[in-house]
């Protein structure tokens, strides 16, 4: 390790801990006697996404972020989950083992953690990845949604469709509605 200050490659390190997935380390060159903080982080092997078309592109984890992000773009998500959500595909990925992906399994990755997070973000991610070519694929998917709605949505999101008309009326309603029917 060069020091940045003097270029002298001979260093110590005085001090070493662990951050996250790599290590921090203070060094001081043993030459000018400047301190300075080195990161070190283990390099993975080499991942490629095999594309639709046949192409081999090295994987970039900002391309499935900025996806995410836009698909989750004004969505009431906790702050850091779409990075969360990422750091875990891309996790599994290394976890494979496979030096190639196919993209659609990273697609395919993506569809199934934004269909338990948030079911809006669901159909914008899945509206772009499955390129529907007229509104009555959407359709399909949207009613796949709403009859998996047994399941009640993601915590602190609102339903995909509005419920039955009782349970929307709230007990007030309800009851005058009771009585409107009973004096008839």
């Amino acid at each position: 390790m060069r020091c940045p200050y003097c270029g002298d490659p001979e260093s110590k390190v005085i001090d070493s801990r662990d951050v996250g997935e790599g290590v921090r380390r203070r060094r001081q060159c043993l030459r000018c006697q400047a301190r300075f903080t080195t990161y070190e982080q283990p390099q993975l092997r080499n991942l490629f996404v095999i594309k639709k078309d046949g192409r081999r592109e090295e994987f970039n984890r900002d391309k499935i972020l900025i996806g995410i992000r836009k698909a989750c773009e004004k969505r009431p998500l906790p702050t850091g989950t779409i990075d969360k959500m990422v750091d875990d595909i891309e996790a599994e990925l290394y976890r494979l083992g496979k030096t190639e992906v196919p993209s659609a399994l990273i697609g395919d990755m993506v569809m199934e953690r934004l269909h338990n997070l948030d079911h809006i973000a669901y159909i914008r991610f899945a509206s772009v990845y499955r390129e529907f070519a007229d509104i009555a694929t959407l359709k399909q998917v949207v009613d796949t949604l709403v009859d998996s709605r047994a399941k009640r949505p993601p915590a602190g999101q609102l339903p995909l469709l509005p419920e039955d008309e009782p349970k929307l009326l709230g007990r007030r309603q309800q009851r005058r509605k009771q009585d409107v029917q009973t004096t008839k």
